[in-house]
């Protein structure tokens, strides 16, 4: 496979459904890592983590629901978690995956799956997101009124971006329009209810908490205080990012995964 090349997509059957999936390798012998998106977003947000396959095989997940893959009938909540929980713990089993990094609420999802259903891993990366996410009254009725306000509230100053640019801005508002408003508008009120503060001690599994420096949506302290709560966790701030650090920032969030993965490896 070229170095541009995108693999097809790859499907796993649980719980009555199918996952997909996009497995990239370049013949990195390092930990392999899933990388599990946020709200109203699919696996495309990892493209540029694809670069990082030739030391570290990657593996990105679309949610129920998102991408290609089949939806559930959940209710936001925790019900939503759980379904996306078993997403990412059989992808996980199917390409032997050793670092799960969940953004925003795949870093919801990622902590819950290390919580609850006691996934092995070797490592735990949670970038743009935190221990509780809950979701501002301005964007909760935008989402429950009128979608585009919703999508245009989401990518304004130092929310998902903090400096980028027209292009990845428009892609990733056609991104967010493709995913839809009832899947969109579960992931965040699953976010508003999810809440791991007090169980954080709990996790035994080295962690990299990532923060972008501007970001208004999960900011900087959220990242301090997991790296302060789990007891093996360290904290790493990408400069001029928000909340899409990995689109915004690529090089400076690829070395900061890297970094961690070398120490754990």
């Amino acid at each position: 496979m070229g170095s541009n090349a995108t693999p097809d997509a790859e499907r796993v059957g649980h719980h009555g459904r199918e996952t997909t999936y996009r497995r990239f390798d370049r013949g990195g012998d390092g930990p392999t890592v899933c990388f599990v998106h946020g709200s109203g977003g699919n696996a495309e947000v990892w493209k540029a983590q694809t670069r990082l396959s030739d030391r570290f095989p990657v593996v990105a997940i679309d949610l129920s629901g998102h991408g290609e893959s089949d939806d559930v009938g959940t209710a936001a909540g925790e019900a939503t978690l759980e379904a996306y929980a078993d997403d990412v713990v059989a992808v996980a089993a199917a390409t032997d995956a050793d670092v799960v990094c969940g953004n925003s609420l795949g870093g919801a999802v990622a902590l819950w799956a290390a919580l609850e259903r006691g996934l092995t891993l070797d490592g735990l990366v949670l970038a743009g997101t935190g221990a509780r996410l809950a979701v501002g009254e301005a964007l909760s009725d935008a989402l429950a009124g009128d979608f585009d306000r919703a999508v245009a509230w989401l990518h304004g100053p130092d929310r998902l971006f903090h400096d980028a640019s027209a292009d990845l801005l428009e892609r990733s508002r056609a991104a967010m329009r493709e995913c839809g408003r009832a899947t969109t508008e579960r992931d965040f009120r699953t976010c508003h209810r999810f809440d791991v503060r007090d169980r954080l001690e709990a996790l035994t599994v080295p962690t990299l908490a990532v923060a972008g420096e501007h970001d208004a949506l999960t900011p900087p302290r959220y990242h301090e205080f997991l790296a302060d709560r789990i007891p093996d966790a360290e904290y790493a701030e990408i400069d001029d990012a928000a909340h899409l650090a990995m689109l915004e920032r690529p090089a400076a969030f690829n070395a900061a995964i890297a970094g961690f993965l070398e120490r754990l490896d």
